[in-house]
């Protein structure tokens, strides 16, 4: 069982058995592991500004770090505009960062793995954009659905086609993260099966490619964080600044 490499995704219970009617609502693995994300990003910033030094220590460079980075990304996607929502940016960036960096700690659990708890986000964020978008447009924010200069023949047809698109935001901001997380971690796991079922003999081939892939999965924890997140201040851009 161990040894399967789909077995690392596979969702417990932590505890007693929690149900409201038919609904199951226990603690599991994945609900831990978000605990324990939320923990580390609170802890990491509480230290970093502690003690706001002229020179940082470790905790508050990070800190300041991380916090340019997203207001660079906010400012050069979105603009000034979306300067009221960078909390909201910044927590999707540094959750998604931190539950795919625990992930690839040996015997942890990937909680982006699921496409539940990505396809959750992405709900979350389709919905608070669109309704920032009705609040800041009114029935105006309709507009974003009739590009300009089109022509009236083909205008019913580009309608369709920009509301079939613009409903299909959360299903390809989830499954992009969730493909991503999962295809990664399945290959580490194979190639780790291939280094012990080979021995000392013949496995130091996988060995390597597992050690570049662990290399390559890293890059692409946080890269997926990113692409998330520069997605989020790209649909935030369209509610806040109608560009059709």
């Amino acid at each position: 069982m161990a040894t399967n490499p789909m077995h690392q995704f596979e969702v417990y219970r932590i505890g007693p058995e929690i149900k409201i009617g038919a609904i199951d609502i226990s603690f599991t693995n994945a609900s831990l592991f978000m605990v324990i994300s939320s923990f580390a990003i609170l802890l990491v910033f509480n230290l970093g500004s502690k003690k706001n030094s002229v020179i940082p220590n470790k905790m508050q460079l990070l800190a300041e770090l991380s916090y340019t980075f997203v207001s660079k990304m906010i400012s050069d996607t979105a603009g000034s505009k979306a300067k009221p929502y960078f909390s909201f940016i910044f927590s999707i960036f540094m959750f998604v960062l931190f539950c795919n960096m625990f992930g690839m700690i040996p015997y942890t659990f990937t909680v982006t793995s699921h496409i539940i708890v990505t396809f959750m986000l992405a709900a979350f964020i389709f919905i608070g954009v669109t309704i920032i978008g009705f609040i800041k447009h009114g029935l105006g924010y309709l507009k974003l659905f009739v590009p300009s200069g089109v022509p009236v023949v083909l205008l019913p047809l580009i309608v369709v086609i920009e509301i079939i698109s613009y409903l299909s935001r959360p299903i390809s901001l989830s499954v992009r993260l969730f493909a991503n997380m999962m295809a990664g971690h399945t290959m580490m796991k194979v190639f780790g099966g291939f280094v012990i079922s080979l021995g000392i003999v013949g496995g130091w081939l996988p060995l390597s490619f597992s050690v570049a892939l662990t290399g390559l999965e890293i890059l692409v924890a946080f890269l997926q964080a990113y692409v998330f997140a520069i997605l989020t201040c790209i649909y935030l851009n369209d509610a806040l600044n109608l560009h059709h």
